[in-house]
């Protein structure tokens, strides 16, 4: 049936991203046009400079600022503050939450990003373009007996272990993450666990972790990644955002155990 002059038209779709995870996968499948709004680490992991930039789901500066935007949807992922929730539940606009644990889960954002903007077809090929280049990290990492064992910091203090997807891309690269992924644990724990390798990706850092203060930990120094000084430092968008950028972070990870970043077939 011909749309008449008098129909409504469905208002055209505003996001606020609260989360650079999902402003990397809306860039990443063509839909930053629809972003009003970013938080202001979303610069590190996709190109939206341009863009009015206030905190996220954690710590929002100015829900006043949002709301002048008049968002449509709002997106965010964790971590969530219940206060921060709150706020933005008042406003009168829909806000989709994410919480991925795995890989899987964050195929399943792109697979509901990419529908929420009418391009499907694009969050196919992400996500194709992504188990590829994992497939050729695995199949470029040699088969060892015994796993080289991964510590993963995603923050020092209280200790956190880097998020399960992190535990995922070690083992692509044939290797075992050890202790638990996504946990807080203490300096005896990963002593327990006798890492061979440990890598550093401290959140909203970029490259500022401190290796030299891991290296000096006295409770460390029997470990096999502290006397043969196998401390690396990953920029933390390549290992904390659920999105895009975990390509690059895979790669980061096959050179430091393999000498190889995957990218040959």
């Amino acid at each position: 049936m011909a749309r008449t002059k008098n129909a409504k038209r469905r208002p055209a779709l505003r996001i606020v991203s609260l989360s650079p995870s999902c402003t990397s996968i809306l860039c990443a499948i063509g839909a930053e046009r629809n972003l009003a709004g970013v938080t202001k680490w979303c610069k590190d992991v996709a190109p939206v400079k341009r863009l009015p930039a206030f905190g996220d789901c954690w710590r929002l500066e100015s829900l006043e600022q949002i709301a002048r935007l008049r968002p449509t949807l709002i997106v965010g992922s964790v971590p969530f503050h219940p206060e921060t929730v709150a706020k933005i539940l008042t406003l009168p606009t829909q806000f989709l939450a994410l919480n991925p644990r795995s890989l899987a889960d964050i195929y399943s954002d792109i697979e509901t990003l990419a529908r929420l903007t009418n391009r499907a077809a694009n969050g196919r090929k992400l996500i194709a373009d992504m188990k590829e280049r994992f497939s050729r990290i695995r199949r470029a990492s040699p088969k060892k007996s015994q796993p080289i064992r991964v510590y993963a910091e995603a923050w020092p203090n209280p200790r956190i272990s880097s998020p399960p997807w992190v535990s995922e891309l070690i083992a692509l690269c044939g290797a075992a993450m050890v202790p638990a992924p996504g946990a807080r644990v203490s300096d005896e724990d990963v002593a327990a666990a006798s890492p061979d390798v440990i890598v550093l990706a401290w959140a909203a850092t970029g490259t500022r972790a401190n290796a030299r203060k891991t290296l000096a930990n006295p409770t460390w120094q029997s470990l096999p990644a502290v006397r043969n000084r196998r401390v690396f430092i990953i920029r933390d968008e390549l290992l904390n955002t659920p999105g895009p950028t975990l390509m690059d972070g895979a790669g980061e990870i096959s050179h430091i155990i393999n000498g190889t970043s995957g990218d040959s077939a």
